[in-house]
């Protein structure tokens, strides 16, 4: 397990249980994460992932990396790398400021004031920071070659003892001793391996998209709203989100100083901005939702939010209509641990969460590190099924702490159905 201080743990080679090679099913942050940890570590590794490339799908413009997240960026990338992501990522105020429609502030909240300085991570990536999710992923990806393979969908695994094998559409297998879900919330492993779990629809549905930050608008936006993260709750449990992504120092510029071979091409600062309501209540049926073009999208929210403030009124007018996409909100059920195998999960394959709390993918770089960490540190001949109950010990309670969380924010915020018992 990663421990409480701020200090990485150190991933080294050796003593651990007979060199598992260890299949990872999903390419996102979570799955990334764990192979550059486990390459660091000498432990063979591949990961499968169903889309065609890196780019298919529209996942988040925007990534808060709290102090977990930093200690697992830490803890797997080689040092290049995560001097690239502490150079180029912004670094507001570690608040999240509140506003009502009218543009009026209702509260600030300090983001883990008492949280110990590591002097060593300080100077390279401070405990929060803001990064566009596309430009870590890329960095996430550098140096995988060979290790990931893209159009791969895993529809099932098999067990026979030490063997783990994973079941792909295309009629093709993998083995290994170790198979690891990193497939998001609709795992296909996690059906098979918990098939009691339980994801359910909060009931929430939001709109995600992006904001140029033009000299214009950022004249105008209030000092306060540079922080982390802005919450703006209207009537009748309408939420706006928005979040300033500033680079520290410009993606490319960046790279070519820390760490050459990694491509990011060109990124302008922007806001990442999400509206929320009750799916009942926004206008368009689910359906439509995920059908309707960004210029409709668009449409709806501002027929949301006709009365507040004109300056929240512009910026989403000018949500760039090629950046927006739905959302469902939806949450893992809270499970009892369950009798470890060679067959585990992290991220949103087990605990999936509202974003309300902001902490999904801090979460999945946090098991990352930890998987990652229990199978380089464990004693030699120790047996996999020990190593991983480790893990999952400890993933469990901390991701379903973060799902329990999340969700009331997403209740008191966004009109969420609570969480079932």
């Amino acid at each position: 397990m990663i421990p409480d201080s701020s200090r990485p743990p150190s991933i080294v080679r050796a003593q651990r249980p007979a060199d598992p090679h260890v299949l990872v099913i999903g390419a996102g942050l979570g799955g990334l994460c764990l192979a550059q940890g486990l390459r660091r570590a000498g432990i063979g590794v591949a990961v499968y992932e169903r889309d065609a490339s890196p780019a298919v799908r529209a996942q988040g413009h925007r990534l808060h990396i709290n102090a977990a997240g930093r200690r697992a960026l830490a803890a797997n990338l080689p040092p290049d790398l995560f001097a690239l992501i502490g150079s180029m990522a912004g670094r507001p105020p570690a608040r999240v400021s509140g506003f009502d429609d009218q543009l009026r502030p209702t509260g600030v909240f300090d983001l883990d004031e008492d949280l110990a300085p590591d002097q060593d991570l300080d100077r390279i990536m401070p405990a929060h920071v803001v990064i566009d999710r596309r430009a870590l992923h890329r960095v996430l990806l550098e140096g995988l070659d060979g290790v990931v393979e893209f159009g791969r969908h895993c529809v099932g695994y098999e067990v026979d003892r030490a063997v783990v094998t994973a079941r792909f559409a295309d009629g093709r297998t993998a083995r290994g001793t170790l198979l690891v879900a990193a497939d998001g919330i609709g795992s296909r492993i996690r059906a098979q391996r918990l098939p009691h779990a339980r994801v359910v629809d909060s009931g929430a549905r939001l709109i995600y998209g992006r904001v140029p930050l033009t000299p214009r608008l950022r004249a105008e936006l209030p000092r306060a709203m540079f922080s982390v993260f802005n919450s703006v709750v209207g009537p009748g449990q309408r939420f706006l989100g928005i979040a300033p992504v500033e680079y520290r120092e410009r993606p490319s510029a960046a790279a070519a100083r820390l760490a050459p071979q990694v491509d990011l091409g060109s990124a302008h600062d922007s806001l990442a901005v999400m509206f929320g309501r009750r799916r009942e209540l926004l206008g368009l049926g689910d359906e439509e939702l995920r059908t309707a073009p960004g210029e409709r999208l668009r449409d709806v929210v501002r027929g949301q939010i006709a009365a507040w403030h004109p300056l929240l009124r512009r910026i989403v007018a000018e949500w760039d209509a090629s950046t927006l996409y739905p959302v469902t909100v939806r949450s893992s059920v809270p499970v009892p641990p369950w009798a470890s195998s060679n067959v585990t999960l992290l991220g949103d394959a087990v605990h999936a969460m509202s974003p309300a709390a902001g902490a999904g993918a801090n979460m999945a770089l946090r098991d990352a590190a930890a998987l990652a960490a229990s199978l380089a540190q464990a004693a030699p001949g120790a047996p996999l099924a020990d190593v991983v109950r480790d893990y999952e010990k400890h993933m469990l309670k901390e991701g379903f702490d973060a799902v329990r969380r999340s969700s009331a924010n997403g209740v008191r915020t966004l009109g969420e159905d609570p969480l079932p018992t």
